[in-house]
């Protein structure tokens, strides 16, 4: 009969635990975390409502402000249109790194996740071998005085009911 392994075998071959979080953000390049943080700044509700007013209060006063008041001349708009599309042009493959970045990030942490899932799975098992193992040896000392399995799971069951406390 092979004997389960004990506790110090299975500590010895499990492997530290380790942050992936920290481990990610430490191989970032510096240009790396720069993607990530504009992605992150940019791609916000925030950064949105900030772009958004600028460019209502911008039309708004060159359109409904006096003429002497205004500080861009007609043609303005179009510069702004063009001013607009560069910045979406530039900050989309931006935004698309950033995005990559932080999907690599996830797929560590659900490669990470899987690995404490298979050390749970293997140190489950373990622990329902050294069960049975312990079922086994109760089994024989139950033979050994001279009970059979049938009364020593009968005796078993009737000791650990509520009404015998």
């Amino acid at each position: 009969m092979e004997l389960p392994p004990n506790i110090i075998e299975i500590l010895k071959r499990r492997k530290p635990v380790r942050n992936v979080n920290q481990l990610h953000q430490a191989s970032l390049s510096p240009l790396e975390r720069l993607a990530v943080w504009i992605t992150e700044r940019v791609g916000s509700m925030g950064f949105f409502l900030i772009v958004f007013t600028w460019t209502m209060l911008w039309l708004s006063w060159n359109f409904l402000a006096p003429p002497h008041l205004k500080f861009d001349p007609p043609m303005a708009f179009v510069f702004w249109l063009f001013i607009s599309n560069m910045i979406q042009l530039f900050l989309m493959p931006l935004i698309m790194l950033g995005q990559n970045l932080q999907s690599r990030h996830a797929e560590l942490r659900a490669e990470h996740d899987y690995e404490i899932n298979v050390k749970a799975e293997q140190e489950i098992e373990t622990l329902l071998r050294h069960i049975e193992y312990q079922n086994r040896l109760l089994l024989a000392l139950a033979i050994k005085n001279g009970l059979t399995a049938e009364e020593a799971l009968r005796l078993s069951q009737n000791q650990a009911s509520p009404g015998n406390a």
